[in-house]
């Protein structure tokens, strides 16, 4: 289907896009995080004490995970993106107020509902809001840009951390904490929201319209598909979407279980999604750990993960460029994450945390893509639930990493548990060369379709 619109009104695409960057960095601002294990030490948690506390913490992801997205499809997605950093709130000020096992406990499974709120809630409604604006097209570019804010926000709050708990101890940087999370609920209400009776469908090949400046070019020149940033096939079957109309909750969390389960093409953007996110992002945790196995002090771990922060950065950045991409440059990217991710943990020197940041981009720009891919390939009205059970996935995939890794850490070391670990990056790029496309017969034929997925 072709969005007819030749012109898009730029002020509401860059409210809309503002309000995005805003509500990522300020939910990441948040003090606590560069702290918070050494504040369970300090009130007296053993390491197991701790290590379970991140399993509830994950647990507490899967368990709100579906239901919140099934509930966006349901209600409004612009209240849960407000009500999402309250609970977070409510969790930080539990911290500080009541500081003990469990309070700690009780705030993570705040902080994982309130994670789950936002999950498929906030990627709905932006494709959505930019599918009405007829700039669907921008959505890998911005949603790069918006993960990279959240990375600026997770990088202040280390910066201002330590200063804030020298001045005013853990109830001051617990106060910065809730502070940060009202702001973003303030943020959040300015989010523009206008929920149709069903999406588009997108079997057919997809074009989108960007939005042509005031000046004025040439409107075929803004003409792209949407599916040339998704790296895969199109829908094979060309069968029109269904309208699901206006469903309840309970229907609606079937509606996208059965759409992943009938559709192919969605159930393997889903589990792309889960594989590509879930591995750097919990190698992530153990990075200081290795970090100090390279024979670096402690105070000098911060400096090499901020190398990997400004990796992640640039990766989120990319990905306007990212879209060009086809079946084999996406393949070419997961298996940059993977040498860059095993390569630099096996050097066992601090450089090579410079190719660790280099895998950890690819990465952040892989996830963006997958996730961009993804969102073009749901259809109806279940498009929140369909997004939440891929961070479900993800999230299924994380604490069999941390299990995998520990196992591994355990018996060989870190630096050869994180390269193997980082492994199945290079067996997904195989497999994506390695398959073959099916035979699709387009719609029409158009110099735009033809810019499609290789």
């Amino acid at each position: 289907m072709i969005h007819l619109a030749s012109r898009v009104p730029d002020p509401a695409v860059r409210r809309l896009t503002a309000t995005l960057y805003g509500y990522a960095f300020l939910s990441d601002l948040v003090l606590l995080y560069p702290l918070y294990v050494v504040f369970f030490a300090d009130t007296g948690l053993s390491v197991g004490q701790i290590s379970s506390l991140f399993v509830i913490w994950s647990a507490a992801g899967i368990l709100f995970e579906v239901p919140s997205g099934a509930w966006a499809d349901v209600v409004s997605r612009r209240l849960l993106l407000c009500l999402a950093p309250l609970v977070t709130a409510a969790g930080f000020a539990l911290w500080v107020l009541l500081p003990s096992y469990p309070a700690f406990a009780v705030g993570f499974l705040l902080w994982g509902a309130g994670g789950a709120l936002v999950s498929g809630a906030l990627e709905a409604l932006f494709w959505t809001e930019l599918d009405r604006l007829g700039a669907v097209g921008r959505y890998a570019r911005v949603l790069g840009r918006a993960r990279t804010a959240g990375v600026l926000g997770v990088v202040v709050s280390g910066v201002l951390a330590g200063p804030v708990l020298a001045v005013g101890g853990y109830p001051a940087v617990g106060a910065a904490s809730v502070l940060a999370c009202l702001l973003a609920t303030i943020v959040a209400a300015r989010f523009p929201e206008h929920r149709p009776q069903a999406d588009a469908p997108l079997d057919a090949p997809v074009q989108a319209v960007v939005p042509v400046p005031a000046s004025g070019h040439d409107p075929a020149a803004a003409v792209r598909p949407v599916a040339a940033a998704m790296p895969g096939d199109r829908e094979p079957d060309g069968s029109p979407a269904d309208d699901e109309g206006d469903l309840g909750w309970w229907d609606t969390l079937r509606a996208g279980v059965t759409q992943i389960r009938t559709r192919p093409p969605v159930r393997s953007a889903v589990l792309l999604v889960a594989v590509v996110a879930a591995d750097w992002g919990a190698l992530d945790e153990y990075s200081p750990l290795l970090a100090l196995d390279t024979g670096v002090r402690a105070e000098v771990v911060p400096l090499l993960l901020l190398l990997l922060w400004a990796g992640v950065t640039v990766g989120g950045l990319l990905a306007g460029v990212g879209e060009r991409l086809g079946r084999r440059g996406y393949a070419a990217l997961l298996g940059l994450v993977g040498v860059g991710l095993a390569g630099g943990a096996l050097t066992g020197r601090p450089a090579g945390f410079v190719l660790l940041a280099l895998g950890f981009g690819a990465g952040q720009l892989a996830t963006v893509l997958a996730d961009a891919r993804l969102q073009a390939r749901i259809t109806g009205n279940s498009r929140a639930t369909v997004t939440s059970l891929a961070g479900m996935a993800t999230d299924l995939l994380i604490i069999a990493t941390y299990a995998g890794y520990g196992l591994l850490a355990t018996v060989v070391g870190n630096a050869v548990a994180f390269a193997a670990t980082a492994g199945p990056y290079l067996v997904l790029g195989l497999v994506l060369l390695t398959r073959r496309r099916p035979t699709v017969v387009p719609a029409s034929s158009t110099a735009a379709a033809a810019h499609g997925p290789r």
